[in-house]
């Protein structure tokens, strides 16, 4: 994968001995192979690292952690919870805008793009980057899972504080090592509406987050998305 991986500059030197990996090439293998063999992969190639390509390692403010790519139509682009502009919110990014509301008064957007985020420092990084159309966690255990903890690892080692917003007991698994000596680790149930009740509705982890950030001398995100989801 490294002879053709297009990545922003500074990801791509902290993940270079990850391109050149046996388990990335295995992981190339199978996608080949999965597309070769008429099976639809989420996102597109281009996208597959899209969250790293808007959010350069030196400047992440905050990570929020997903698990994997939306497998409908259309929906998927290579930011955890965000969808294309044009395409309906899905449920849990509903739940996100209306915790949003609650914490910071910031009126739902009227859009599931969250690239605004993105390029102001949130790291919006699924564990898994890709899924086969129609097939929920069908590319789990192929490998990425392996990346995108060299990439929490990368984030963990920076010398500035960061903030790691971790919904579910997945997310909190993935990211457990992370050092909270010197980041903040905010922990809630997922959005999902199976589970937002149970204590993700009035965790305030937009305002947590901020407070924590200007109390180490860094900016805080404007959480705050366009009216117009093309304006990002």
């Amino acid at each position: 994968m490294e002879s053709n991986v297009k990545l922003e500059e500074s990801w791509k030197a902290r993940l270079a001995a990850e391109f050149t990996a046996p388990y990335m090439a295995q992981l190339k293998t199978f996608l080949v192979e999965e597309k070769q063999g008429g099976k639809q992969i989420f996102p597109k190639g281009a996208d597959y690292f899209r969250a790293l390509d808007l959010t350069p390692l030196e400047k992440v403010r905050v990570v929020i952690l997903g698990q994997d790519p939306y497998h409908g139509d259309g929906q998927a682009h290579g930011l955890s919870f965000s969808v294309k502009p044009g395409v309906r919110t899905p449920p849990s990014l509903v739940n996100i805008y209306k915790e949003l509301q609650s914490d910071l008064d910031i009126p739902p957007a009227r859009h599931g793009c969250l690239e605004t985020w993105a390029r102001q420092g949130v790291l919006l990084l699924n564990s898994v980057l890709t899924v086969e159309r129609g097939m929920a966690a069908s590319h789990q255990g192929k490998g990425w899972e392996r990346f995108t903890d060299a990439v929490i690892r990368a984030v963990n080692e920076q010398p500035h504080p960061v903030v790691f917003i971790l919904w579910g007991s997945y997310a909190q698994k993935k990211a457990g090592f992370v050092d909270q000596a010197k980041h903040l680790v905010i922990r809630s149930p997922h959005p999902s509406p199976l589970s937002a009740h149970n204590g993700f509705f009035g965790s305030k982890p937009f305002s947590k987050a901020n407070d924590f950030l200007i109390s180490k001398g860094r900016e805080p995100i404007d959480w705050a998305l366009p009216a117009d989801a093309g304006q990002t």
